[in-house]
């Protein structure tokens, strides 16, 4: 390795995606044989979903900024690939590193496999088994280019196997976003939003809403958040709104929603907030009552710190944080949801605040050393026959 370093591309595009990068280039720049190169596509661009997480998890700044920008899914994808294959053809890595599953990852993926650079994914193989989820053919998409697979869960090592993907390629490495978490609960538990909004821990929800299925059609919005109207009856409900969401909420004319201003809650209702930042998000989620979500990445934090989450999903590409933690698939009706829900607080006496939660294997804030030792190990075994081959001794 003192022969010749490992120039890595590390492609960010989304919010997810920061919060896993973070850990992983923390751990490379501790090794000098690695040069690690940061990307970022611009899919999110505005402060709330983008720039204070790079503040706020000390990110160093972007190496590249593609400012590729929002649009339509084959528009924005198609602009990342153009900008991505100029870069990688005038500063071409040893390795381009991707992770997650949206559209950054696979464009870049593509890009980097048609160019013949090896792709590194990590959150690999993580499947829902529903093709209708732009998310879900990122993920086999981009498994499908990889050289190197890092999973999250046993799940994952299966259903790769399961596709025919060689085992030496899958590696079982623990949780980035685990690691980020880990790393930054002291400050999660000093946020300054949590402080402000003055509710005492398990008085409160939280909901979160992004996905097409869930927000695209007015009236299963309207009813999904009539059931939340239903259950902000017993407690608060703090919703913070990505802005398609809000976009959606408002072209569909629905009411009764309220806006935090700032200052104490005191009401029962569904308060509007703007997004988080990631310390204050999880602030609020660390002691809420119960969380609401269609993402994926939250049903993984609310298993590591033990939060009641309730997927209003009819699937989920993380089957861990069921069978392992506290998540429950309650399907895509909004009174189901509302019936777990009220469920969920009427028992949130009986959770034992002061027990460690169960959590999948290799959950330990962990996963980034691993990932870096097998890149690294893997590409010594990589260039050591070039330079002996060449007489280097």
């Amino acid at each position: 390795m003192a022969h010749s370093s490992l120039r890595i591309m590390n492609v960010v595009g989304a919010r997810p995606n920061m919060m896993k990068m973070a850990p992983l280039m923390a751990e490379m720049a501790r090794h000098p044989d690695i040069e690690s190169i940061l990307v970022h596509t611009g899919q999110h661009y505005d402060y709330t979903m983008s720039q204070v997480f790079f503040e706020q998890l000390r990110l160093p700044v972007p190496d590249y900024n593609l400012e590729a920008g929002s649009a339509a899914q084959h528009v924005q994808m198609a602009e990342i690939m153009r900008r991505f294959g100029d870069l990688v053809q005038s500063n071409r890595p040893h390795l381009v590193l991707v992770v997650g599953d949206v559209n950054s990852t696979l464009a870049c993926a593509l890009v980097a496999a048609q160019q013949g650079i090896p792709v590194a994914h990590v959150e690999a193989g993580l499947r829902s088994f529903d093709r209708t989820m732009p998310e879900e053919i990122n993920r086999i998409l981009t498994d499908a280019v990889s050289e190197l697979l890092f999973t999250t869960e046993e799940s994952g090592n299966a259903n790769l196997t399961s596709e025919g993907v060689a085992a030496q390629k899958i590696h079982l490495v623990g949780n980035l976003m685990i690691d980020c978490l880990a790393g930054a609960l002291g400050a999660v538990r000093q946020s300054q939003l949590r402080a402000e909004l003055g509710l005492a821990p398990r008085t409160y929800a939280v909901l979160t809403l992004h996905r097409p299925s869930n927000v695209d059609d007015p009236k299963k919005l309207k009813a999904t958040l009539d059931a939340v109207r239903a259950l902000a009856e017993r407690l608060p409900v703090l919703f913070p709104v990505h802005p398609r969401t809000r976009s959606r909420i408002a072209e569909a004319g629905i009411q009764g929603l309220r806006t935090w201003a700032g200052g104490p809650i005191v009401e029962r209702a569904v308060w509007m907030m703007d997004p988080a930042s990631y310390l204050d998000f999880l602030g609020i989620v660390d002691t809420a009552a119960l969380v609401m979500t269609d993402s994926g990445g939250i049903q993984e934090e609310t298993t590591w710190l033990g939060v009641p989450c309730l997927t209003y999903r009819n699937n989920t590409e993380r089957p861990a944080t069921v069978t392992m933690g506290s998540n429950q698939v309650v399907g895509a009706d909004p009174q189901q949801l509302l019936r777990a829900a009220c469920a969920t607080v009427e028992n949130r006496d009986a959770r034992d605040s002061t027990a460690t939660p169960r959590r999948p294997p290799l959950w330990d804030g962990a996963a980034a050393p691993r990932i870096v030792r097998i890149l690294r190990e893997t590409w010594q075994l990589h260039v050591q026959p070039r330079e002996t081959s060449a007489g280097v001794p």
